[in-house]
């Protein structure tokens, strides 16, 4: 026996009137079973998300009147749809009247994911060519390795008499940085 269930959300507890109505529109669509819950999208735990696709079976249908209600992203979307589809269970989204049951919805998904790659490429092109102009105007150094900026303390500890396993647990770092860090010192000291 396949069900229709509904999942709802708002980000705030201040949103009743919006949850209340997402309610009401899920259960005018058929659905038996209502999922809701009052958290930001943003949160990792949404636990009545998880326990909607802890719930539905194969050949059941799920149905949110926004997609912004279901996913944080459409990367998050697209995620939370093939999850759903490896299971056999129905998208139904009101607001885009999006349905992965039919070949048109599954189309729009693919599109919206197409379109979702397509924008991370650009911004990530967008990323390169900023980091090579800052390189080249001199304005980008990089991230300072964490190990190095503890350099002065890796050889004060060693003047001290410390020995590598005791600065590696004094500073958090490997023991291969000390003795990157001493050797450097060394050939410096050398010089």
């Amino acid at each position: 026996m396949t069900a229709i269930v509904g999942y709802a959300r708002t980000s705030t507890t201040d949103q009743i009137a919006g949850l209340e109505a997402q309610v009401r529109d899920l259960q005018a669509e058929g659905c038996a079973k209502v999922f809701s819950e009052q958290v930001s999208a943003t949160q990792t735990e949404r636990p009545q998300l998880k326990a909607m696709l802890d719930y539905v079976r194969e050949g059941d249908t799920v149905i949110v009147t926004r997609p912004d209600r279901l996913a944080r992203s459409t990367a998050d979307l697209l995620s939370i749809t093939k999850s759903l589809s490896e299971q056999g269970v129905i998208l139904r989204v009101l607001s885009m009247q999006l349905d992965t049951g039919t070949p048109t919805g599954k189309l729009m998904l693919t599109m919206l994911g197409a379109i979702a790659e397509f924008e991370r490429e650009l911004m990530l092109e967008r990323q390169r060519e900023g980091v090579a102009k800052a390189k080249a105007e001199g304005k980008y150094k990089g991230r300072v390795p964490t190990a190095r900026r503890k350099a002065t303390e890796v050889v004060q500890l060693r003047d001290e008499g410390k020995t590598v396993p005791e600065i590696v647990t004094a500073l958090g770092i490997s023991r291969a940085s000390v003795f990157r860090i001493l050797r450097s010192d060394r050939n410096t000291a050398s010089l």
